[in-house]
């Protein structure tokens, strides 16, 4: 408890801005809104400064965050920048945290230390104005190093995923009651897999699908669905912002992806005590290879997806398993208090 009560002191003297011109919802603009929301708890001097989304404003406001609103537009946005100048100026931060490729282009250099906080792999010309490069998965930061960014300036840090064991278990609405039910969370776009979630229900007569999210692939989900003969066991309910009662409910949590740097999902799972199978690309395969945390599929394979959410909902031994050693890492590697100290280090090492 001395050694967390002496990094926050030593914290708060360390002013740091966050940069987002993310989308409505996503995976990194969620951990976004928790980190800022988790410093400012922690006496950290924070200030958020994002593209104008109603939504993201009102759930700073709620955690107290400071935050200031602009345009992030195209090409032809010649005022963001100056204002970010102007506001930063006025905050006097000693560390600017640029979340993502427009925030880092568009985020001026200044007397602060300027880092680039990448979730996936972007082209790192945009970070041309960044000092450090911060990579939530440990492939990513290898990468960037093998990119030719200097070693001693890329960094690990990991996401934290809520904190869910004392969340109470809720199932969707649109389930039949005692229905066996699998989840997968995230964006409806194609690289995501969903389809390939969606052809995986053919080989599991009677289990229900819910695939939380929104994006411009739901049209196509829902006619491919229909093709497949499963659309009374697959449910798009949309974007949900606190997924927790349903990860606690859910028997399974799907991860299908084809492109996932990360996987927050597998965390979140994790968090919630859940069995979790995942594609073996990316960001999941790093988490959970070699480890009986999860069960991975190859990518692009329904059957063999199908057959391992098939071997977690009927071994029953296997799935407690799972379950409760994702928990134990979860504890060990991705709760708030570890990433936050992390974190706090990163800071107290920039700002020296």
């Amino acid at each position: 408890m001395a050694d967390r009560d002496n990094m926050s002191a030593s914290l708060s003297s360390i002013r740091v801005a966050h940069v987002m011109a993310g989308a409505p919802s996503g995976g990194a603009e969620l951990f976004f809104e928790r980190l800022c929301a988790a410093q400012i708890a922690a006496g950290q001097p924070i200030q958020a400064m994002i593209r104008r989304e109603a939504g993201r404003e009102r759930r700073l406001a709620q955690a107290h965050v400071p935050t200031k609103t602009f345009g992030f537009g195209g090409a032809l946005d010649f005022l963001t920048t100056p204002q970010l100048k102007y506001s930063l100026r006025q905050f006097a931060p000693q560390i600017v945290v640029a979340w993502m490729n427009r925030a880092a282009r568009m985020t001026p250099s200044g007397d602060w230390t300027l880092a680039g906080r990448l979730g996936g792999y972007y082209d790192l010309s945009n970070y041309r104005r960044c000092t450090h490069l911060i990579g939530n998965t440990r492939g990513l930061a290898q990468w960037m190093v093998e990119q030719g960014w200097p070693a001693e300036r890329v960094h690990y840090l990991p996401n934290f995923a809520a904190e869910l064991a004392e969340v109470r278990a809720e199932r969707p609405d649109c389930l039949p009651p005692n229905a066996p039910f699998v989840l997968a969370l995230g964006r409806l776009h194609e690289n995501k897999a969903f389809d390939v979630l969606i052809r995986a229900m053919r080989f599991l007569p009677g289990v229900h699908l819910v695939i939380a999210g929104e994006g411009p692939e739901r049209a196509a989900l829902t006619e491919l669905a229909k093709r497949e003969g499963v659309a009374d066991y697959v449910h798009l309910p949309g974007w949900v912002q606190e997924s927790g009662r349903w990860l606690k409910a859910c028997d399974v949590l799907v991860c299908p992806s084809r492109i996932e740097p990360l996987g927050n999902v597998v965390i979140e799972a994790f968090s919630a005590a859940r069995p979790v199978v995942a594609s073996a690309i990316q960001g999941p395969k790093e988490i959970i290879e070699g480890t009986r945390d999860g069960l991975l599929a190859p990518v692009e394979d329904a059957e063999a997806l199908a057959a391992q959410i098939g071997e977690a909902l009927e071994n029953r031994a296997l799935a407690a398993e799972l379950s409760a050693n994702g928990r134990v890492r979860y504890e060990q590697e991705f709760a708030a208090p570890t990433v936050l100290a992390r974190w706090g280090e990163f800071l107290k090492a920039q700002a020296a």
